[in-house]
């Protein structure tokens, strides 16, 4: 049995994938599953950062050896010529705090993925583009290339663009809590009161759904090329 762990931070970016996979849950993580031939495919999140995302692996490979690692999700575009709802594979992941860099198994190489301690806004992608070269950041990926490297497992990364370089997002970092969890009730009376937030927010939403649905394209894509005997 060929089986892949598909990972990522929160639900809504499996969403579209999962539809009509076989759901699980231990504890905070949530597991979707499917067969195909000799191949299992589990996805899987706990939250976001790379500890919440080693969690969802741990859980992802509990019940046999894995053959290919997939990290998965939303990221946020460090290049002007990344538009929001469109789905990437990056070439290679590099950790922001460390600086280590590790090579995906990706075909082409092309773009990179920063892995960032907390949600970027506008400066801070600035920054990150200007120190690690990379096009897009994320929160997950470099703690699922470490763990895969180390096992010296196959790793591919495909992140869909959620939000353009001079989107203006809200501070969701005080709304992580510190399991990695969306504390989605905080943020909803919080941003209630604040109106000029709306149309962003409902902006953002509309883009981060498209987002999913091309990450969806992208993902079974690239599960077409693993192997499948």
């Amino acid at each position: 049995m060929n089986r892949v762990a598909i990972i990522a931070a929160l639900p809504g970016e499996l969403q579209p994938l999962v539809r009509g996979w076989a759901p699980e849950r231990r504890g905070a993580v949530r597991l979707w599953r499917r067969r195909r031939g000799d191949c299992e495919w589990i996805a899987a999140c706990a939250g976001v950062g790379g500890a919440a995302a080693a969690r969802a692996l741990t859980e992802a490979g509990r019940d046999g050896d894995l053959q290919l690692i997939l990290s998965v999700g939303w990221a946020g575009a460090l290049r002007a010529d990344l538009r929001a709802g469109q789905a990437h594979e990056v070439a290679g992941v590099v950790d922001a705090q460390s600086g280590e860099r590790f090579l995906t198994a990706a075909v082409s190489r092309g773009w990179w993925v920063t892995t960032s301690p907390a949600i970027a806004d506008h400066a801070m992608k600035r920054r990150l583009a200007a120190v690690t070269g990379a096009a897009l950041v994320d929160m997950e990926a470099a703690a699922l290339a470490r763990w895969a490297a180390a096992r010296r497992i196959p790793f591919r990364c495909i992140k869909a663009v959620s939000d353009g370089l001079d989107e203006a997002l809200p501070d969701f970092n005080c709304f992580i809590g510190r399991d990695g969890q969306f504390q989605l009730a905080r943020f909803v009376v919080f941003a209630a009161v604040r109106p000029s937030l709306w149309p962003g927010l409902v902006r953002i939403g509309r883009l981060s759904r498209q987002a999913a649905r091309a990450l969806r394209e992208a993902v079974l894509a690239a599960l077409e090329d693993a192997p499948q005997s």
